[in-house]
């Protein structure tokens, strides 16, 4: 994190040991912290700097710690609260949240516990701060944007000029939700920032959720939120990704490897947007919108009854399928060439070339990690470079198998023996699209779907 871009933390309470202990921690933790232990000297500080997180007392010695929150936010609207007191009133927490504090904690609390309270509003406060350097609005990736977002998009592919005419789309359309499809390694949460930045949900919060990295015994919390002492752990109250994300967007990756058992309280909250905190009654209201993402055949999954139909249908409003880079080759040397005047600049080694020999071997390269892959294989030529011509020996690229010796290694091509495949059953079945279906082993309304994929068509002397 650069020095601009460090957030300004503010501690003001009367115990001069609890502010110098969370002082040093800030500072240690990559924030820019200050201490105050009255009033006054909090007023100076705000004075003199521009404070985004101010940790604040809720009992000061001669005045209210909330008579100062109402102050704080008449006065700086965009600087974010944490309140903070040794005495749990639930009262004074409504009225806190009611004047605009960002979160409240018990005394005495970890400092895992206020890092977790201060990552949920350092995303927006960053993002609110860069946002506000935007340059070129009329733009679909502005300047400020190129920042924030890598820039695994360029190219000149139909293929992905089709996928950046579908983002428009969808960056027109802020509560329409995206479902985004595509190999691992094409770029598919870069696509979902661009459409969230590029919408009218851009001033509010991006957050990113993998659905198969959260155990399932806080899958619920995680997702809805919590009430302090629902269950073992739950010491404080606690936001859950929809109501984080009021007015922003959730970006769902891996969906398909959603719990089942999860999947029909998604959909209800994504149909009435409307939640209710583990251990708790009160219904909350949240805008929200949902972009998800998949590296696998939802469809299939959804045939083998591992995710549910309807929950396809509410997340599908928009479909983008990102092709494969092998798919779409024109694209590599565009994507080479940016790849290698960035890590050129980064690592400080000017007026890099690239050798023909590598264009010639990379066109001709399956980018089995995709644009990923070819990233990090130019990081890693840049580094080993001895000169100023990058080499093939510089990449470790093997050349491709041919198909005669990937038949005689057992190796076929998933997609032509499935197109093989049902174009057989099609002729084994007399073209009957029901008893074609029966021998595969799925229903007629998959293989129809699979023969528009493939562009199969029922034509008799089809081989």
């Amino acid at each position: 994190m650069t020095r601009q871009d460090k957030i300004e933390i503010l501690i003001l309470d009367d115990e001069k040991q609890f502010t110098e202990e969370l002082y040093e921690f800030f500072q240690n933790s990559g924030f820019e912290a200050f201490e105050a232990n009255t009033e006054l000297e909090a007023r100076k500080i705000l004075a003199d700097h521009e404070i985004d997180l101010l940790i604040l007392d809720v009992r000061l010695p001669g005045v209210n710690g909330l008579d100062i929150l109402k102050d704080v936010k008449v006065r700086c609207p965009a600087m974010e609260v944490i309140i903070v007191s040794a005495h749990g009133d639930m009262d004074t927490v409504i009225k806190a949240m009611r004047l605009g504090a960002f979160d409240y904690l018990r005394k005495p609390f970890r400092h895992i516990d206020i890092q977790i309270a201060i990552e949920r509003t350092q995303k927006y406060l960053l993002m609110q701060r860069r946002l506000k350097q935007m340059e070129e609005r009329n733009s679909l990736i502005s300047k400020t944007l190129e920042e924030k977002i890598d820039r695994q998009f360029i190219g000149v592919s139909p293929q992905i000029l089709e996928v950046f005419d579908m983002v428009v789309t969808a960056s027109k359309y802020p509560d329409a939700n995206v479902l985004i499809t595509g190999e691992s390694g094409t770029g598919k949460e870069n696509i979902a920032r661009i459409i969230h930045y590029s919408s009218l949900r851009k001033d509010h919060i991006f957050c990113a959720v993998n659905s198969s990295a959260i155990t399932d015994s806080l899958l619920e919390s995680e997702f809805f939120g919590h009430k302090k002492g629902s269950f073992t752990g739950a010491i404080t109250d606690k936001m859950g990704f929809f109501e984080v994300c009021h007015q922003g967007t959730l970006f769902l990756d891996e969906i398909a490897d959603m719990p089942y058992n999860l999947q029909a309280k998604i959909l209800r909250a994504t149909e009435e947007k409307v939640i209710t905190r583990v251990g708790e009654t009160k219904q909350i209201r949240t805008d929200f919108r949902i972009i998800s993402a998949t590296n696998q055949d939802i469809e299939r999954w959804v045939e083998e009854k591992k995710f549910r139909l309807d929950l396809l249908h509410r997340l599908n409003t928009l479909h983008i399928h990102i092709p494969a880079l092998r798919e779409r080759r024109e694209d590599i040397r565009p994507l080479l060439t940016y790849f290698t005047n960035v890590y050129a600049t980064r690592f400080n080694k000017p007026n890099i070339q690239i050798s023909k020999e590598v264009f010639d071997v990379l066109l001709k390269y399956d980018f089995p990690g995709n644009v990923r892959e070819l990233r990090n294989m130019t990081e890693r030529a840049i580094i080993l470079c001895k000169g100023n011509l990058l080499g093939i020996n510089d990449f470790p690229v093997k050349p491709p198998k041919s198909a005669m010796a990937m038949q005689k290694d057992g190796l076929v091509n998933l997609k032509i023996q499935e197109i093989r495949t049902i174009r057989k059953a099609l002729q084994n079945s007399k073209y009957n699209q029901k008893a074609a279906a029966d021998l595969l082993g799925i229903t007629r309304d998959a293989l129809i779907r699979k023969m528009k994929k493939y562009d199969i068509t029922v034509i008799k002397n089809d081989e």
